[in-house]
């Protein structure tokens, strides 16, 4: 599909929204170096970065899937992730004595389940929108990380902060891309 023929309407949308996705991607980029450069933080300081970085991402998705209803077909997959994201985030707010295991077994469903939403959002816009596999790429990155985690839990804490790094910073460069090609989508209306 080229940018031509494009429904105005999705254009017109573009312009009020690509910058959301990019906040997300940047928020989740800013987020994945924390964990990077800072491998020895507390368990209760990852809980809070990872459940206000949760909560945020996830109110950021929903307002995103929200403003997009009329020309976007799949907005209910971005709002249904962006509750997922909100929910995840309370969960290790209002838990935050939480053991180490526990944390991961959160974070891991909680990739997994937002990864498998994003994949439903890009199979669904695959017919309508060029962008659709960025947006299963994202997908395919939450729930690897998501396996990864469940598969390998005794590992310990410094390698969940290592892992959260890499695919946070790798998720975000991918929200990022997709958020430039909405807004070249919306310069082009």
């Amino acid at each position: 599909m080229t940018e031509a023929s494009v429904d105005p309407d999705l254009q017109a949308t573009a312009k009020t929204v690509w910058w959301l996705a990019l906040l997300r991607g940047v928020l989740l980029v800013i987020f994945g170096i924390v964990a990077l450069v800072s491998p020895g933080i507390a368990l209760g300081a990852l809980i809070l970065v990872f459940g206000i970085y949760a909560i945020m991402d996830g109110l950021t998705a929903v307002v995103m899937g929200i403003r997009t209803r009329k020309s976007e077909k799949s907005w209910g997959w971005i709002v249904a992730q962006g509750v997922i994201s909100v929910l995840a985030g309370l969960i290790a707010l209002v838990y935050p004595g939480a053991t180490a295991l526990s944390l991961l077994f959160v974070i891991a469903f909680w990739a997994i389940v937002l990864g498998v939403a994003a994949i439903a959002e890009g199979i669904r816009s695959r017919r309508t929108d060029d962008r659709w596999g960025w947006t299963i790429a994202k997908g395919v990155l939450d729930v690897l990380f998501g396996i990864l985690l469940l598969v390998w839990p005794a590992t310990g804490i410094l390698t969940l902060l290592w892992l959260v790094g890499v695919f946070a910073v790798a998720g975000g460069i991918v929200l990022a891309v997709l958020a430039f090609r909405i807004r070249k989508l919306a310069k082009a209306a």
